[in-house]
């Protein structure tokens, strides 16, 4: 084995290291990153030859989580790793939005990357090291990737920044950011932030950066100890530069004009650049040898030069609006009338429908990954059917692009709902994309936050979302910043960047930049329009709901909690659970018995308010503790020769004395009182010693006019 490692000393004082030719050898490239005692296997492999018939790169990045580097066994009926799970495919997406863009343009060979989790020590977290893994990978094979990326994880905590913190060390940040970039350039910025401003988005990014660099120049110098520094030949297709100045000579001016028209509908617009290109391909000699792939290609080359020439030229837009004009905006909440919370967003003809459902601890999501097991109270789900684009395709649940779209609504809302300490609900938001032309993610966010306020949750406040864009030049340094891209734009622009928040500041980001040395400069004035078009969007939900609704929905589970003492926790569950179970049964509430580090946490879910306060009563008089000299209304259990046991609150007994029943003296208690009778006691005494209740009821009623109570005659003293 010829085993080389680097060493990497990261700002807080961490070091990292990348192993090469130990593991995996027969990959094309494999690695093993270490830190502390987490441990990551990445590998690639590229295919010699390209795929046929395909105009993408064919490249698949999965990165999976083996349980056994935690120590521990997959839960399941299989105990085996299945399919990737949320956590592990949003990880997956990281590492693949930031290496795509790096391969050259024309590769079509079928590669594979695979990164795996092998150690975990829950201080060090993985998904900023996955990316630099799979760098590392590429780096010492010989497939043609240009220069090596990584990212890293920045955080903002008591006003300083931390690369990589733990998870400890990111509790109450300000700022979380995956960071991506080579040794220039950012790549991708995906985070979020509570209610932070453009400076410190900004001095984040910086930061991570420089960390980036250290990482970066580590692999460039173990490339070169590896000896890969030839690449593989990998056969592309040749262009056909005469075939490509043939096409734009004769389609490009036409295609300009359709761009230059402004069409504002996307089926109308779409048809109307289809009609130029239709009528070139028919143009054509019936016999001829073009490359119908190459031929394809140079069209929608010509449309899209035609289309970015169109803004950097003549400041013009596809569907006539100037850079930062946002598209009409139209809304409407409590759509829905039997959703505890709904909401209608559309802007231009992107349109999602969200809805709020309220449910209790039982309707939890449990997240079972291999470094943690816990329940999580708010979860988004995204949906993008077919028919939102206009397309017939089948439905075979949510794919990566459903999961990494809801992730990021997710994240924009979570930072302004109550805290799991100050809600006591379950909130399921659903989005549905009814239809689609750009950013369906970002009107999940306006339409979700509309829906929240809807269900009469209190939140911080609305939240809104902009998708931005960018076309630029390099040659003449010429750039357009788009806000509110539409689909046509997102495709032809060169960087997509998508930006939520409240009025106080911005709560999360996504940013993939697909071009070269876009400065800080650029970037913060591409954020501060982003702040524009959000406050403007957010003006307009404000034109339909300004705040949380005072009163959920009637149909919405109300619910209220108190706190009880530990050790009576045990006596509301009752063997077995025999004892909740009844009260819910007979008072048809919902109850759920949870605990802190103070005390036991009732809460009590019911959308009728009777039924609450049963459940309620019930509840408080299990444990209420007895006081001497209270009144209560108690049920005579049994008849006893010397008096009757009476039960004055839920699991406590006492003795009602044949004595103690009325000012009259009784014989017997024949005839006076029966099973099932409600009375009402007073508690007289507690006996100290044996904790037994003795009740009274006599002195509750009135002493008869010039009763004399007839003491009894004392028995006589036994004599032995």
């Amino acid at each position: 084995m010829n085993v080389i490692k680097k060493t990497i000393a990261m700002p807080g004082g961490e070091t990292i290291e990348i192993e090469t030719g130990k593991l995996a050898k027969q990959a094309d490239g494999s690695v093993v990153i270490k830190c502390g005692n987490t441990m990551l296997l990445a590998t690639v492999v590229s295919a010699k030859e390209p795929r046929e018939g395909v105009d993408f790169l064919p490249l698949s990045v999965d990165y999976q989580e083996k349980f056994a580097a935690a120590g521990r066994i997959p839960g399941g009926f299989m105990k085996r790793e299945g399919r990737l799970g949320e956590h592990e495919i949003l990880i997956s997406r990281l590492v693949d939005r930031a290496i795509r863009p790096l391969f050259p343009s024309n590769y079509r060979c079928e590669t594979q990357i695979m990164i795996s989790l092998i150690s975990a020590d829950g201080n060090v977290q993985p998904d900023a090291l996955a990316a630099l893994a799979a760098s590392s990978a590429i780096a010492v094979s010989d497939i043609a990737f240009p220069e090596p990326i990584s990212e890293v994880r920045v955080g903002l905590v008591n006003g300083e920044y931390l690369v990589n913190p733990s998870k400890e060390q990111m509790v109450g940040s300000k700022v979380d950011l995956i960071v991506a970039a080579t040794m220039d350039n950012i790549m991708m910025v995906e985070g979020e932030m509570d209610e932070a401003n453009e400076t410190e988005m900004i001095e984040g990014i910086k930061i991570a950066h420089e960390a980036i660099k250290l990482q970066c120049q580590a692999q460039i110098e173990l490339k070169q100890e590896v000896g890969s520094t030839e690449l593989r030949d990998f056969k592309p297709k040749a262009d056909d530069e005469e075939l490509k100045a043939q096409v734009f000579e004769a389609i490009y001016d036409k295609l300009y004009a359709v761009a230059q028209k402004q069409i504002s509908g996307k089926d109308e617009r779409s048809a109307a650049f289809r009609e130029v290109k239709d009528a070139y391909y028919d143009s054509l000699p019936e016999e001829n040898d073009f490359d119908k792939a190459l031929l394809g290609k140079y069209v929608n080359a010509a449309q899209k030069k035609a289309s970015r020439d169109l803004v950097l030229q003549e400041g013009k837009r596809l569907d006539g609006r100037d850079m930062e004009q946002v598209r009409q905006i139209w809304t409407e909440v409590d759509y829905l009338p039997m959703a505890h919370g709904s909401a209608l967003f559309t802007r231009g003809e992107t349109q999602a429908l969200a809805t709020v459902t309220l449910g209790t601890k039982m309707d939890q999501m449990m997240v079972d990954s291999t470094l943690e097991s816990r329940y999580k109270k708010f979860y988004l789900h995204y949906n993008f059917p077919g028919f939102s684009t206009g397309e017939a395709r089948p439905n075979r649940g949510p794919g990566r692009r459903e999961i990494g779209h809801g992730n990021l609504a997710f994240r924009s809302l979570e930072k302004v709902i109550p805290s799991d300490d100050e809600n006591p609900y379950t909130i399921r938001i659903v989005s549905d994309v009814l239809e689609s032309n750009g950013s369906s993610s970002m009107a999940t966010v306006c339409a979700g936050s509309m829906a929240l306020m809807d269900a009469g949750l209190p939140t911080k406040g609305g939240v809104s979302g902009i998708a931005m864009g960018m076309i630029s030049d390099p040659e003449t340094g010429k750039y357009a910043i788009l806000s509110d891209i539409l689909g046509d734009e997102d495709h032809l622009g060169d960087m997509d960047f998508k930006v939520t928040g409240t009025a106080n500041g911005m709560t999360a980001c996504q940013m993939d930049i697909k071009v070269d040395g876009l400065s800080y400069e650029v970037l913060e004035e591409a954020i501060a329009q982003a702040n524009r078009g959000r406050a403007h969007i957010l003006g307009e939900m404000e034109k339909t709901i300004t705040a949380t609704k005072s009163e959920m929905k009637p149909h919405a589970p109300r619910s209220v909690t108190f706190e009880i003492p530990k050790d009576m926790i045990g006596a509301i569950i009752g063997p077995g659970g025999k004892i909740i179970q009844e009260i819910q049964a007979s008072t048809g509430a919902t109850i759920v018995i949870d605990e802190n580090e103070r005390a036991g946490v009732v809460s009590i879910f019911s959308n009728n308010g009777d039924s609450m306060q049963a459940a309620q009563d019930r509840v408080k008089g299990i444990v209420a503790m007895p006081e001497v000299d209270e009144v209560y209304t108690g049920k005579v259990k049994s008849i006893m020769p010397f008096g009757a046991f009476v039960e004055f609150m839920p699991g406590k007994e006492g003795l009602l004395h044949i004595s103690e029943i009325s000012w009259e003296r009784l014989e017997d208690m024949e005839g006076v009182l029966e099973a099932g009778e409600v009375i009402k006691v007073k508690l007289t005494e507690i006996d100290q010693r044996s904790g037994k209740f003795r009740l009274s009821r006599k002195v509750l009623l009135d002493k008869p006019e010039g009763f004399v109570e007839k003491k009894r005659t004392p028995r006589p003293a036994r004599r032995d």
